[in-house]
């Protein structure tokens, strides 16, 4: 693949305009960059920019933004079809998390960008590795994970495949942090580095809860840790049938390990129909109230760190993961800082202790990663 040159000023494409890909579209838009953008569905291509113009204009009447700022971003937003973004130096797509219509999408496009134009995938669960396995050109291909909303969150993760090219990745790095953002590389691994860290948050609370545990109770000790949002709470924000859906492609994703293992409690909370905020009913019928209880904090710090731990023996440093966890989650601190505050003897002391009692469907899932066993 031929170096990429720099072309001022550059050209961003978004296809996708959804909640997340409309973000994405903004995000670039709002810093100065040209942005042409697209769905395949004529509602949502229809009503983006008046989805995005009462977006922009709430945030000028809470005094977030300025209307000269607004009028700019809109001016640099144009909804265009497909086949017109054959200027575009950098392609993001932010379609349905589906292999072949990813895979399809990225064909039409290598017929109508240059050779030379990056294409990146913000996929949040599927492998970069597979989407590229039939471009014409993969080492242009990569992956760009924005969080949301894409406009406000601080982190990207940027996910390179065997073949991608080191020019794509600078040139992607270089226009994604031109729009104020932290990117991070990541391993094309399952959940990357954020989603992945932040399953035991979430399974730990619901392995307590089983064991008999108030959720009110376990958000409390990890609120008096500093967390803004307990892992009910977060469940519930979020949705416990989005919650299990990652859960179980994560399980999967890693050969049903029992450290990503969809806990009962989840699923009954999903069949019951009682999904969070969007129901009107979640784990937590009322505020938490409880008193924090620091051995609970401890056992879900412990499964945080660990799990850390074991994906930085895939590649990511001990920085990458504390900055992408901190960034991504909104935590109050990485899991290498918890584990440098609370120390190792305690958290592999925890990890063998859980390890010591765990029924036989979660055997392995406390055993120590090999960094936390080292002196």
């Amino acid at each position: 693949m031929t170096p990429h040159p720099i072309i001022a000023p550059p050209i961003i494409a978004g296809i996708g305009l959804g909640t997340m890909g409309l973000g994405i579209a903004q995000l670039f838009a709002g810093s100065g960059f040209t942005v042409l953008a697209t769905d395949a569905h004529a509602p949502t291509q229809g009503s983006a920019i008046p989805r995005l113009t009462a977006a922009l204009n709430a945030r000028v009447t809470l005094g977030k933004l300025t209307a000269h700022a607004r009028d700019k971003t809109l001016a640099n937003l144009r909804i265009t079809p497909l086949e017109t973004l054959a200027p575009a130096t950098l392609a993001i797509e932010a379609i349905i998390e589906s292999l072949p219509a990813k895979q399809a999408l990225l064909a039409q496009l290598e017929t109508i960008l240059s050779p030379e134009a990056i294409l990146a995938t913000n996929t949040s669960s599927l492998s970069v590795t597979q989407i590229a396995a039939r471009a014409r050109h993969p080492g242009r291909v990569l992956g760009l994970h924005f969080f949301n909303p894409a406009p406000l969150m601080k982190l990207v993760e940027l996910i390179p495949h065997a073949t991608t090219s080191t020019q794509a990745l600078a040139l992607a790095r270089h226009l994604t942090e031109a729009t104020g953002k932290t990117v991070i590389t990541c391993p094309d691994r399952p959940g990357f580095i954020v989603n992945r860290c932040a399953r035991p948050y979430y399974g730990e609370a619901l392995a307590l809860l089983e064991e008999g545990h108030d959720p009110r109770q376990i958000d409390a000790a990890m609120q008096a840790e500093g967390y803004r949002l307990g892992p009910f709470a977060l469940i519930d924000l979020i949705g416990a049938d989005i919650n299990l859906a990652a859960t179980e492609g994560l399980y999967a994703a890693m050969q049903n390990h029992p450290r990503y293992y969809p806990f009962n409690a989840l699923k009954a909370q999903v069949a019951s129909g009682n999904l969070g905020h969007k129901t009107g009913h979640g784990f937590l019928a009322a505020p938490t109230t409880a008193q924090p209880n620091p051995a609970i904090a401890l056992r879900i710090a412990a499964t945080l760190i660990n799990e850390a731990a074991w994906l930085h023996a895939e590649g990511p440093s001990e920085p990458e993961i504390d900055t992408a966890v901190t960034l991504g989650l909104n935590f109050p601190h990485g899991p290498f800082a918890a584990l440098h505050r609370i120390g190792k003897p305690r958290i592999v002391a925890q990890l063998n202790a859980l390890d010591a009692s765990a029924p036989p469907h979660l055997k392995t899932r406390y055993r120590a990663a090999p960094l936390l066993e080292s002196p």
